[in-house]
């Protein structure tokens, strides 16, 4: 059994963080990656570039990736960039290393793999908020000629069957793939839930610049009042294109992609929606009004010049509330809703009934258990790319004080 202490598994952006804070700390450790380093985005769609700009990707001891601050880099850039980051760091991973227990065997944790065991003092769970994508329960009852995809099984429209597509979700993935597939010539029809509509930029900057210069892409997690709720807040809904486009309901509506309401049931082929995309599209229009008014003191403090908020979107035709995909020539339904996060291999008790890790602040209940790479962990940017590593460099004075606590009790 090999032995070090601490077992970081994951190795995408925070597992390098970290690994890259444990190395300034002198901690003997080991990376596990199931695939290869930034493995998850290798199965992003052909089109997909990062929502954020170039300038708020920084990892740690690390320059921004690529050379355009104000650009939006494809995966492939990306993945180079996570290779390259991982190799001058000297980060100690082992790629092709799928973990199969991790369970906790007196002071120390014992690591099962497919090629091995490890003994740690300490794991980091760093497999990220985007695990795996949700589907709701109810595609279960959706006719078996009807093809079922997520974001995750979609490269490009060319290779999705004829004829119409149903996108369920209008938050950054679901409105991008209904405006692309629709481009493609294939009719789209977009089932609207809950979303956050932006502006890309706004006042002559990019909206996530002056959300970081108001300081709400660093807002604490405890400072939320209400941490539950703001952990599943659905994504901006943005596109990172070098053309710096908006994308919202407004634009798909006026390129012709078909808007319902949010999605009910499903009978077969027969589906039921909801009359609620007034209520919905208010609700967004709330949402970026608040946003924009935290916004206007600091870019008025940085002289920028004056702008109009965005007006709310026209009132929408009523929607229909019963389609049947058969007679209306939809073939596939893409399940835009989200992603959920799995822990088979976890056998300590960490988890709540949801099959969420319980934390605060990526300090489990368990002593020497750590997680990090969620949503909002510790502040409302710890699942970007650049947020990841301010999480990593606290995670890691806590790891410090677990193994020195340890050290204390073995001696």
């Amino acid at each position: 059994m090999r032995q070090t202490d601490v077992i970081v598994i994951g190795g995408g952006q925070a597992g390098l963080a970290m690994s890259h804070h444990l190395s300034a700390g002198g901690i003997d450790h080991a990376v596990l990656e199931r695939a290869r380093v930034g493995e998850r985005w290798r199965s992003a769609w052909d089109s997909l570039r990062l929502l954020t700009p170039t300038r708020l990707n920084a990892l740690p001891g690390a320059p921004d990736p690529g050379s355009d601050p104000d650009g939006f880099v494809t995966t492939a850039e990306l993945i180079g960039h996570l290779e390259a980051y991982a190799r001058a760091i000297g980060a100690p991973v082992e790629t092709g290393i799928e973990v199969r227990r991790v369970e906790r065997i007196g002071g120390r944790f014992r690591i099962t793999t497919d090629s091995g065991a490890w003994s740690a003092r300490a794991v980091v769970v760093a497999t990220g908020h985007c695990d795996q994508p949700f589907v709701p329960p109810v595609a279960a009852r959706l006719a078996p000629a009807i093809r079922q995809i997520t974001p995750r099984d979609y490269r490009n429209p060319a290779e999705l069957p004829e004829g119409g597509v149903l996108v369920v979700g209008a938050s950054a993935s679901g409105a991008q793939l209904a405006e692309e597939i629709h481009r493609s010539g294939r009719p789209v029809t977009l089932a609207v839930g809950r979303h956050s509509r932006l502006p890309r930029r706004y006042r002559g900057a990019d909206v996530l610049v002056w959300m970081d210069r108001a300081g709400m892409l660093t807002e604490l997690a405890i400072a939320s009042p209400s941490l539950a709720r703001a952990r599943t807040q659905p994504s901006l809904q943005l596109i990172g294109s070098p053309e710096h486009r908006t994308l919202d309901l407004g634009v798909l509506r006026d390129m012709g992609v078909r808007l319902v309401g949010r999605l009910l049931d499903i009978d077969g082929t027969a589906l039921s929606f909801s009359d609620d995309l007034a209520r919905t599209t208010a609700g967004a229009q709330a949402t970026l009004e608040r946003l924009l008014a935290r916004i206007d003191p600091v870019a008025d403090a940085h002289g920028a010049p004056a702008e109009p908020r965005p007006a709310p979107l026209a009132p929408f035709a009523r929607s229909p509330e019963a389609l049947d995909l058969a007679s209306d020539g939809i073939r596939t339904v893409l399940w835009a809703t989200g992603y959920r996060r799995s822990y088979p291999w976890l056998r300590v008790p960490v988890l709540d009934d949801a099959g969420e890790i319980v934390h605060a602040g990526g300090v489990t209940p368990a002593p020497g258990l750590f997680v990090l790479g969620l949503r909002f962990l510790r502040r409302r940017n710890s699942n970007f790319l650049g947020g990841v590593g301010a999480d990593a460099d606290a995670l890691a004075a806590e790891i410090r004080t677990h193994l020195a606590m340890s050290d204390r009790i073995a001696a």
